[in-house]
């Protein structure tokens, strides 16, 4: 195969089955289903840490958040470890970002020839009240998840249209003629506030939205779920009515980044650069959406660590539909793969596959999923491996949750705790164990990522800094960063 273009369309907070061509019964989404029709579509892909400043630094290095120590949310990419971005840019390709990074700075070298409409964190620090998990502070910003739901234009549906703009103008505007280039296109829908244009809510009637996981019944038990839920306690400002519309606008968002994502694709056939483009689009991360009493993501159910992953083009068999498990850090390698960029020893020592690979082979039910979660609202490493139709959940100093997928896809039943006297069970919890344990030592990761995090607090000038510093419940945009650095009200 020859050296082809490669288009990265990222959403932000996109729950795996929130697609038609996932057999959604509600969500409109026909771009994505039509790029998943001519491409192949991941069903068991999954983030590195269902958080999105960890996630895009693991994306970005190729590599596992505890390999990279980008923990939190208050420690994002800086452009130290070498990006994929870098080493295409490096290799002479044009390497373009446009909207959102969540990076340290646009002055760091992250990789990119040039950066259109960047988001990087506030402040170049971020969210730092997730640094403090010794022992949770209040957080006091949960209760704007249930008051921003409704109809209108927020901040981010403004941004998206930016952003979908400059793109189309990127597109059309480049010459046809150079060598390959690479284009990382970053919207922010169907992330919160659940602020939905009208056009798109109206698609979606709420006393026709699907039930929450485990609706009405008690919340998982579990002592480290319990902390996150305490501290993350956006569901109790939800009633039944609230909560549908919620899900109405979540998904009337997700139709909306769907529109966007068409329109950039139109763009990319308008400038007749489409067949030698390879597009792959994605999400850092998914959203529980009100699923077993949690919202937004942080916990390693499907719903939130899972992401949705679609790869189409050139090397990609159309129709296909890919069980072996996928991860955000295969993006490094599918990179240097479509666009003919030799492996080197750095390289060759990172974990990722290229998808095109991947796609092409036979599914491979041994191959390990993993993410893992070292921020906000958790007091311990948290730890995810998935292989087959198993999934193994690690919890450093608390007992593990083991489900079993073909039977239980909503993972509602913890078979380490029920089945205790179960033989196949207890191998499988060895075996899940032994997985995590071939990747990283989950007690020696966990004493590094509190290591490194006492010492990012100290830096940002201790808890009281931590707690009142940089307060938000989700990053604002480039503009209100500029007006909140001028003084300016948002």
């Amino acid at each position: 195969m020859c050296e082809k273009n490669l288009l990265i369309v990222i959403s932000d907070e996109h729950r795996r089955d929130a697609m038609g061509c996932m057999g959604h019964p509600i969500v409109k989404t026909p771009h994505l289903d039509a790029l998943a029709a001519r491409g192949a579509v991941f069903e068991n892909a999954y983030t590195p840490s269902p958080m999105c400043v960890p996630t895009r630094a693991a994306l970005a290095c190729g590599d596992w958040v505890h390999k990279i120590g980008h923990w939190d949310s208050a420690t994002p990419y800086d452009g130290e470890t070498r990006s994929w971005m870098r080493q295409v840019r490096d290799a002479g390709h044009d390497v373009v970002s446009i909207g959102k990074l969540h990076f340290r700075s646009g002055e760091d070298d992250n990789g990119f020839s040039q950066e259109i409409l960047p988001m990087h964190v506030v402040g170049g620090v971020g969210w730092a009240v997730g640094l403090l998990r010794e022992k949770l502070p209040d957080y006091g910003s949960t209760a704007e998840l249930a008051a921003d739901v409704g109809v209108g234009e927020s901040s981010y549906t403004s941004y998206d249209r930016a952003i979908t703009s400059a793109a189309e103008e990127w597109l059309r505007d480049r010459p046809t003629d150079g060598k390959p280039w690479a284009a990382f296109v970053s919207l922010v829908s169907p992330h919160y506030p659940l602020t939905c244009p009208q056009e798109w809510y109206d698609l979606y009637d709420p006393a026709k939205m699907d039930l929450p996981v485990g609706y009405g019944h008690a919340k998982p038990e579990h002592s480290e779920l319990k902390n996150v839920a305490g501290f993350f306690d956006y569901d109790r400002h939800f009633d039944e009515a609230k909560m549908r519309e919620a899900k109405a606008a979540y998904y009337g968002l997700t139709s909306f980044m769907d529109d966007c994502v068409g329109r950039i694709l139109k763009a990319l056939e308008d400038s007749k650069q489409a067949e030698d483009t390879v597009i792959i689009y994605v999400s850092d991360h998914g959203d529980m959406m009100g699923d077993q009493g949690f919202w937004t993501k942080q916990v390693m159910y499907d719903q939130s660590a899972g992401v949705p992953m679609i790869i189409a083009g050139d090397g990609v068999p159309s129709g296909r539909r890919v069980q072996t498990c996928a991860n955000l850090v295969d993006i490094a390698a599918t990179a240097r793969d479509v666009l003919g960029v030799r492996d080197d020893e750095e390289s060759n020592a990172l974990p990722g596959v290229s998808l095109r690979k991947i796609a092409q082979a036979d599914d491979d039910p041994d191959r390990t999923g993993f993410s893992e979660y070292h921020d906000g609202g958790s007091t311990t490493g948290t730890f995810m491996v998935r292989w087959a139709h198993w999934k193994y959940v690690h919890y450093v100093g608390h007992p593990p949750q083991l489900f079993d997928l073909a039977t239980d896809p909503h993972e509602v039943t913890n078979l380490a705790q029920s089945g205790v006297n179960d033989i196949k069970i207890q191998r499988a919890l060895t075996e899940g164990e032994a997985r995590l344990r071939s990747i990283c030592d989950p007690q020696a990761v966990n004493t590094q990522a509190f290591t490194d995090q006492k010492r990012r607090i100290a830096e940002l000038g201790g808890k009281d800094a931590c707690l009142n510093a940089y307060v938000f419940n989700h990053t604002p945009t480039p503009g209100e960063q500029k007006d909140m650095s001028e003084g300016s009200p948002l």
